[in-house]
């Protein structure tokens, strides 16, 4: 037995030493490999060892029997840094301003008080004021310096100044304001402004990218150069319920972020065409003020008409139908020999008014006007927003039961 278990331990012992003869051997040999370069060598039979000289000379005469593989890759990087983004903001991104507004404020100063002249006056009847700086963007539509920008970005405004990209600080001075479409245009003194290419915002596509260019750090860093933030449009066409005399129907939703500061700024596609004018986030919270990725643009295609109306007339002419309407039951529906109470009916029209004269009486159904389908009467509120004196509205209606075709075409209100 003592035999036996001398002769296991005689055969562990020689496995023992021969394993670690071998792995002296070739554990030198594949760190000899490693750190020389040539690993490979170990498990390509054949292959010969080259010294550092020769394997200079290999890789030279692969480069120069395969250039593409080394030699132009730093070029083929480069050029995908150059995307469509990169593009579109170095064409847009000279044109964009940004708005230092001066605004007066009226405040009561609560530890503060005149006992002679409260006594005889009240305490709130005298007026203390305090100016109040805010910022804003905007971007230059015309070569002459005119601006486009949010109405609220310059409203209440004593004194305004616009500053350029390129250093030069102006003096502006507002053209015209449209409150419920929350536009304005300004202008500056001077010729030879770069301006931004107009795109068509009834073309822009769900999914494509969205740039927004903005000036949120106007003041804090006295920096005149724009921020870029870059997403996709979410969503088209979104309308929200009107907020103080304010319409925002049809709006771009995007998640390029948009901050406070970056309001009247442009909305960019991957063409470099301004497609909206940045106007306002959804946070989810009075606490929260940043952007949360739900931003809303202005259509670019309204926004140039309310610009064109500002710059000849220098206001929104109001437009006039001279129709009087009310919702619809199902009783009044049936005495007018309509099956449904969808729409509104015409309860009066005034005399000489767009309604008269497309021939439109009392008693008429209004089923769709443009694009929109009337269910109430507030589906007629904002749809005026993309209309202007002079435009042709097509109205369906029902008359008797029978459905008609009629086109009414808007004149300004009579003063």
């Amino acid at each position: 037995m003592k035999r036996r278990c001398d002769g296991k331990i005689g055969v562990y012992l020689l496995f023992l030493a021969l394993g670690v003869g071998l792995g002296a051997l070739f554990g030198g040999r594949f760190m000899e490999h490693l750190f020389s370069g040539t690993l490979s060598d170990l498990f390509l039979p054949g292959k010969t060892t080259y010294s550092a000289a020769e394997s200079d000379k290999e890789n030279q005469a692969f480069d120069k029997k395969h250039p593409c593989q080394h030699s132009n890759l730093p070029d083929d990087i480069t050029l995908t840094r150059q995307n469509a983004i990169v593009t579109a903001t170095n064409r847009v991104a000279p044109c964009v301003v940004g708005i230092v507004v001066t605004q007066i404020q009226v405040v009561r100063n609560p530890y503060y008080s005149d006992d002679f002249f409260d006594f005889f006056f009240g305490p709130d009847f005298r007026p203390r004021y305090r100016q109040v700086e805010s910022i804003g963007s905007g971007f230059v539509i015309s070569e002459d310096g005119k601006i486009l920008t949010n109405y609220h970005v310059v409203q209440n405004a004593s004194k305004l100044y616009v500053n350029f990209s390129d250093g030069r600080r102006i003096e502006g001075k507002i053209i015209g304001y449209d409150e419920q479409s929350d536009l304005a245009v300004l202008t500056v003194k001077g010729n030879n402004f770069q301006c931004i290419r107009f795109g068509n915002s009834n073309e822009a596509l769900i999914g494509e990218w969205a740039i927004a260019i903005g000036n949120p750090f106007l003041n804090f860093i006295n920096d005149v150069h724009p921020t870029v933030t870059v997403g996709v449009i979410s969503a088209l066409n979104r309308n929200f319920a009107p907020s103080e005399g304010v319409y925002y129907q049809g709006m771009i939703q995007t998640d390029a972020a948009i901050n406070p500061g970056n309001s009247g700024g442009p909305l960019v596609n991957a063409l470099g065409e301004v497609i909206g004018i940045n106007t306002f986030i959804y946070t989810g919270s009075k606490s929260i003020k940043g952007s949360i990725g739900i931003g809303f643009a202005i259509p670019i295609d309204r926004a140039r008409k309310v610009a064109e109306e500002l710059i000849v007339h220098g206001k929104r002419r109001q437009i006039w139908t001279g129709i009087s309407v009310q919702d619809l039951n199902l009783s009044i529906a049936q005495s007018l020999g309509y099956d449904n109470s969808d729409g509104v009916v015409v309860v009066s029209i005034q005399k000489d008014s767009p309604g008269e004269q497309a021939g439109l009486i009392a008693g008429d159904v209004i089923k769709q006007m443009g694009n929109r389908y009337i269910r109430t009467h507030s589906d007629i509120e904002g749809f005026f927003i993309d209309y202007f004196v002079g435009d042709k509205v097509n109205m369906n209606i029902i008359r008797k039961g029978k459905p008609l075709e009629i086109t009414m075409v808007l004149s300004e209100f009579p003063t």
